[in-house]
Formats: structure tokens, sequence, C-alpha cells
């Protein structure tokens, strides 16, 4: 049976992130080095020390979970992993894409780095603080939420952002619009309507401007085709063309991340096993409520790190 690499989006990271893997792995610890000086700044110390609020900035940890993704990876490479060999498939939540991308060989760790901080800073320009939000809708079937957010978008932009599974949906959109579907949802029996604490709608159609920076930022990127496929968030297909990907990219900024069903996607073509690379287990706790029968494992640690290439070995 198959394996896949997903790799986390926002959210995930925590101050400390990819410390243990510089220190435990040199191959690691040049990956931070390269982000660093991609961004011309000590992207590391603020991920090692923080404060946690510059962390959080979408500008900063959108290119931190990245490095730290690939940081696992290139210790892998380093003792003889070989990706096209092992790896089925590649995917990631969001900003995960562009980690699953570089670790497919698609972009440079350089590249990748920069392109995330232009997607981070051009997200958080893309509206002005507090005309946009997003909400976390639990317990109400993808067709009841659509409907809620067709009802609320009489009051501003309104539409899923993430179809993260498990009977979790977050909404995205103007503030007045997004806040009208939490309570409609409430009333039509959603069990939990939770604003949530962003700095920005990401993934709806108020995220266009930012998806015009990143049409233009990929433009000019150097890209290859990735080793492997990656299962593309708005598509949940697999692709390799570095143009149709690129495309895809630009369209996840103001699309839906369909992570439900790119699970699922990986049950019914033969992946028995996903490993979340990077930090946290978010994509592990995911798959576990979406397919039981998947099963799953983090590589996060330099333990994680050994463990896998036992088991891939």
């Amino acid at each position: 049976m198959a394996i896949a690499f997903t790799f986390p989006g926002q959210g995930s990271q925590t101050v400390g992130m990819g410390k243990d893997l510089a220190d435990a792995f040199p191959e690691a610890r040049a990956v931070f080095d390269e982000v660093d000086d991609a961004l011309g700044e000590k992207l590391s110390a603020t991920m090692w020390d923080g404060p946690e609020d510059k962390l959080t900035l979408t500008a900063n940890a959108q290119p931190a979970l990245m490095a730290v993704s690939m940081a696992a990876i290139r210790a892998m490479e380093a003792r003889s992993f070989d990706m096209k060999a092992k790896v089925a498939y590649v995917a990631g939540h969001s900003l995960g894409e562009y980690s699953a991308l570089c670790a497919a060989g698609m972009f440079s760790i350089a590249d990748t780095a920069r392109l995330l901080r232009i997607r981070g800073n051009a997200m958080q320009a893309a509206v002005p603080v507090g005309e946009g939000a997003m909400a976390a809708i639990i317990g109400l079937e993808q067709d009841v939420v659509q409907a809620v957010c067709d009802e609320a978008s009489a009051k501003g932009a309104c539409q899923i952002a993430n179809d993260n599974g498990g009977g979790q949906l977050v909404i995205s959109g103007a503030k007045a619009a997004v806040e009208e579907a939490a309570r409609i949802a409430s009333e039509k029996g959603a069990k939990r309507a939770l604003m949530l604490p962003v700095s920005a709608p990401f993934h709806s159609a108020l995220m266009a401007p930012a998806a015009d920076a990143m049409r233009e930022a990929l433009a000019t990127v150097e890209k290859n085709a990735p080793v492997v496929p990656v299962i593309a968030n708005v598509t949940v297909s697999p692709l390799t063309d570095p143009d149709e990907i690129a495309r895809r990219l630009v369209e996840q900024v103001t699309g839906q991340v369909r992570w439900r069903e790119t699970v699922e996607w990986f049950a019914a073509n033969g992946v028995s096993t996903l490993y979340e690379v990077g930090t946290g287990k978010v994509l592990s706790g995911l798959a576990r409520r979406i397919d039981r029968d998947l099963a799953s494992q983090t590589i996060n640690t330099p333990q994680d790190v050994e463990a896998a290439l036992a088991a891939l070995a």
C-alpha cells in the first residue's frame, strides 16, 4: 500500500518549533539558515525564542512552518531517504501545499520562503483589520453550511473556506456576513459556531488582491516538475504540471481547502499511511476523524525522523 506525505497549515506554529531538529541534524540547521538568508532576517530566532505574537503574524508563521517541514525532509534525505521511491503523493493544508511542493522539488527552499512571505503579507494587506472574519461551524453537513453562507451573503461575502472533515467546516468573508452565518448556523442546529481569532478572512473572495500578488510572484519563480504528484487543495486531483499547479495555487488563495475530500481521495486510491511532516499533529487528528482505517504518523522531532526512516527503509 502507498504512502502520502502531508504538510500542516497555519495555526500549528509554536515557539521553539524546529529547534530540536536543528540541534540534531546539520542538514536541518542548514534549512533554517537558508530561510533566514532568503528573507534577510533571523526568522529562526523568532521561531525558537519568540515572542509568540511575532511568530503568529501571517508573514512569519507561513515560512516558519515550511522551514520546519523542510528541515525534517532534508534530515531524512541526508540519510538516504528517496522521496520519489518511497512516497506516492504529497499534499498540504493551505500554505502547506507550498511545503509539499518544495519537498517534491518544484520550488527551492529559498524561493518557497520568499513566496510564503509575499503570500502572508498580501493576505494580511488584502482586507483592513476588523473588516473580515472567519468562524468554525461544527456539526452541520456541508450543504447546510453552504445554504447558511448563501443566506448570510446578503450582508457581504461569505463562503466555506476549509472543509476539515469530522463535521468541521470553516467559513470566511466579511465580518457582518460571517457573524450572521454563525447565528443562522446555531439556529439550524450546529453544535458550535465559533468566531476564530484570525487576522484576515483567508480563502474567501475578499482575498482577490492577494491572489493577484501570488499570480505575479509565481510567474517569475523557477518551477520544476514535482518528483511525485501533489493533490491540490482546490481540485482534489493529482497534478504534476508546474504551470497548472501554479494556477491552482493562485485559485487556492480565494478558494476552498478541500481537506476532507483530500484524505478521502488518499483512502480511495491505495494510500494506507499518511505522514504529517512538520510542526504539530493537526492533520493526523483530522485524518483519524475522516477515515480511521488510514494510519497516521508525525515527522516532527529527531526521534520521529529516525522512526520514519526505519519504517520506510
